[in-house]
């Protein structure tokens, strides 16, 4: 795994995630999948119980105090 850090904001393109992710091994992209997982786990632990989630709303609703 590439553990380099740059700054470049086009290097920041979903097509260049993409290629980075193409580049992993399959045992690479395997212990990214597990540590999401472990991230998700560790924020929501009730997620597992969890069952035929909705997706969230698309918009967001901006109120200001007059």
């Amino acid at each position: 795994m590439d553990k380099e850090i740059s700054h470049i904001r086009e290097e920041e393109t979903i097509e260049a995630k993409t290629r980075w992710f193409r580049s992993l091994s399959l045992s690479e992209r395997m212990e990214m999948l597990c540590t999401f997982t472990d991230l998700a786990l560790s924020i929501n632990p009730g997620i597992v119980e969890k069952r035929d989630a909705k997706q969230a709303k698309k918009s967001v609703q901006v109120l200001t105090k007059k």
